[in-house]
């Protein structure tokens, strides 16, 4: 088969040792399977969700029910991708927050779990997606008629905010995305049809511009380079 940088540029890594159940906030994106404009349409620099794009919404909202220890922040849905920030509250968690020095962002790849586990189960981040994910492709599938069709990529995209400072610059990249659409590489007017689509530096470094960037390091085994361990 040959070499498609939408289909093969992943880098499915967990960050080793880190515990996804624990207290603390995330920054997560997600994005259509095919990077289709499928979720609605950006008209005068606002985002208005079709029946997709209200799915979306209402599968987000629909996490705290799922899952009492959690609580959301900002939260778009945009033509073909979605950003957020969860929150993981210590309530059932570990006693680990946000900022203290462990962390580091990742896009994790994590297959669609098992739709409802145990009520006393602790749930990791990627459960929680998992959860998200499989709701948010049942339903529109159901109203497509399209089977077991893939909605959304395989994997996403998470940064483990770290202090208030992030928070804010998170929170704000959020709130304007509908209105950078037209500069944002994830409009289809701006793929760049030779490269891969975006990663999860990227969304990072989008969000919270240089001045928080980590330095890069090769990574011998990708030949990419990958943010610096702090």
């Amino acid at each position: 088969m040959p070499y498609d940088p939408f289909k093969h540029h992943r880098r499915s890594i967990r960050l080793r040792g880190y515990d996804y159940s624990q207290a603390g906030a995330y920054f997560v994106t997600i994005c259509e399977v095919n990077r289709e404009c499928i979720f609605g349409d950006i008209v005068n620099g606002e985002m208005c969700p079709n029946q997709f794009g209200e799915i979306v919404l209402k599968w987000w909202n629909e996490l705290p029910n799922y899952y009492p220890p959690v609580e959301l922040a900002e939260f778009v849905v945009m033509p073909n991708h979605l950003h957020g920030i969860i929150v993981i509250t210590g309530v059932g968690a570990g006693s680990s927050r946000p900022g203290d020095g462990q962390q580091e962002e990742r896009e994790i790849g994590r297959e669609i779990g098992r739709d409802d586990p145990a009520p006393t189960e602790k749930r990791t981040l990627g459960q929680l997606i998992g959860y998200f994910k499989f709701q948010i492709t049942k339903e529109i599938n159901q109203v497509r008629d399209a089977g077991y069709a893939k909605v959304l990529q395989r994997d996403y995209y998470e940064h483990i905010v770290r202090n208030e400072r992030e928070w804010n610059a998170i929170a704000e990249y959020i709130r304007n995305n509908p209105a950078n659409w037209r500069a944002d590489l994830d409009n289809p007017a701006n793929f760049p049809k030779h490269l891969p689509p975006k990663t999860s530096d990227e969304y990072w470094n989008d969000a919270v511009g240089a001045g928080l960037s980590r330095p890069l390091r090769r990574n011998q085994n990708t030949g990419r380079d990958d943010p610096a361990p702090t």
